[in-house]
């Protein structure tokens, strides 16, 4: 056999086992995971239902059969993007036990490194702004999490000792959505890699 020969057959192979991969996960996660990447790339409204499911290997029937509409869908994928924020505070709880000013630190570190692994930026502030005026179901569920964040950090920087914890809390959120801004429009280089060192220097002048 030739080397060629070989080569297509190796690539058949690795297609062939990708697709039986792909079709152990389930339907439902397969839409979800697939409309989520979808999402990022070419926004909310600039995907349809039809090119998601065959990016998901399914049918649109199979779609609206897990999801009653496009806007269950994006609901969903925003919902899972929540669940991810609210583990970081679980992972700081169990990192820094009893020990909220470690937990205050570690939460810089680990947005920090987070900002690094989404240029897109954060999935529910994107959505935010995409969908802005359009009465659309996901708001409600984006303004409870962004609200439920704050509400977190603050009691996080009170528990630090900070003299101000409501304005820490609010100085930090907007350190972190400015950071977030400024990673699409200027790159990892720009301004967002002093977000770490402008958060220490926030903490230090009210703790």
């Amino acid at each position: 056999m030739s080397r060629t020969s070989s080569a297509k057959k190796s690539e058949t192979s690795n297609e062939i086992s990708t697709a039986v991969s792909e079709d152990r996960i389930p339907p439902r996660e397969r839409i979800v995971s697939t409309a989520v990447e979808l999402f990022r790339e070419r926004g909310i409204r600039g995907i349809g239902v039809d090119a998601i499911a065959d990016a998901a290997l399914t049918n649109k029937m199979t779609l609206y059969r897990h999801f009653g509409s496009k806007d269950e869908l994006v609901c969903e994928t925003l919902r899972r993007a929540s669940e991810k924020a609210d583990a970081i505070w679980r992972d700081l709880e169990a990192a820094h036990p009893g020990d909220p000013r470690a937990q205050l630190d570690a939460w810089v570190e680990m947005r920090a490194q987070c900002l690094n692994g989404e240029p897109a930026g954060c999935d529910l502030a994107n959505a935010a702004i995409e969908l802005k005026g359009e009465g659309h179901p996901a708001h409600e569920m984006i303004e409870r999490h962004k609200a439920e964040q704050r509400d977190r950090l603050a009691a996080l920087c009170s528990a630090a000792g900070a003299r101000e914890p409501q304005l820490l809390a609010d100085t930090l959120t907007l350190l972190l959505e400015g950071a977030r801004v400024s990673r699409q429009a200027m790159g990892a280089a720009g301004c967002c890699g002093h977000f770490a060192k402008a958060c220490r220097a926030a903490i230090a002048s009210v703790t």
